[in-house]
């Protein structure tokens, strides 16, 4: 079964949605892997507004799979996923842990009137830091509610507290983020792009986990070149190598 879906409409907009709902939609490593690459084509794609959701109204996402831990970077939108498109988050039901920090990253979100937000690592024992960015987006204090107190909030004090845009009935969070979608594709690509690209990078203070796993990010795609196979073997067959920038 394939673990993301992805559906293409005429209005502009693509909704990529997470297809474990057995599992409460939780990300693991192949998951992370294809929300990465589902982004990526939307980025190189004509289509204009990106709806990031998950099968079903039971859960957005449980989080990580504990029983097979993800890169998760590759997920989070302007970490490992770096189109300058909008993206808009549609959540229903409990979105926990890493998939809180996925949706705080979009630009909007929609959430139905059955979502709860929950980040519990500090009563697990773990952290990966990314939850930090939270507190640039949302007033600092009620981010350390979720953050150190670890308490869950639903649909409704997310919305008071600013990390939400609309509340909508169970069961029409994608639509609604859809119609949502399409009020911007209406919109200039180009200022949207640049005035994401002032915020994300000129506005929104980046933690010590979100520069790292950029770094990250940045170097892999160095590693993994055609260039850097090149350079191997160039080394092993003794001369010159021939780059080309890919």
């Amino acid at each position: 079964m394939e673990k993301v879906l992805v559906s293409n409409h005429d209005d502009g907009t693509t909704v990529i949605a997470i297809n474990r709902p057995e599992r409460r939609n939780a990300i693991c490593a192949r998951t992370a892997v294809e929300l990465q690459q589902a982004f990526a084509e939307f980025d190189a794609s004509p289509q204009k507004v990106a709806i990031y959701t998950g099968v079903g109204d039971e859960a957005f996402s449980g989080g990580a799979d504990v029983t097979n831990l993800p890169e998760l970077w590759r997920c989070i939108p302007t970490v490992g996923i770096t189109t300058e498109k909008p993206v808009i988050a549609a959540v229903g039901g409990w979105c926990v842990g890493g998939a809180l920090v996925a949706t705080m990253m979009c630009d909007l979100m929609v959430a139905a009137d059955n979502a709860k937000f929950s980040y519990p690592e500090a009563k697990l024992g773990f952290t990966g830091g990314l939850i930090s960015g939270l507190a640039t987006r949302i007033p600092h204090k009620l981010a350390m509610e979720l953050i150190l107190l670890c308490r869950t909030w639903d649909a409704q004090r997310a919305y008071s507290a600013g990390l939400v845009n609309q509340i909508v009935p169970v069961g029409q969070q994608v639509e609604a983020a859809r119609a949502m979608g399409r009020e911007l594709a209406e919109m200039s690509p180009m200022v949207l792009k640049t005035l994401k690209r002032f915020i994300t990078e000129g506005v929104l203070v980046q933690g010590p986990s979100e520069k790292m796993a950029r770094a990250g990010r940045d170097l892999g795609l160095v590693r993994d070149s055609e260039d850097a196979k090149e350079a191997l073997s160039a080394f092993k067959e003794k001369r010159r190598p021939r780059f080309t920038g890919k």
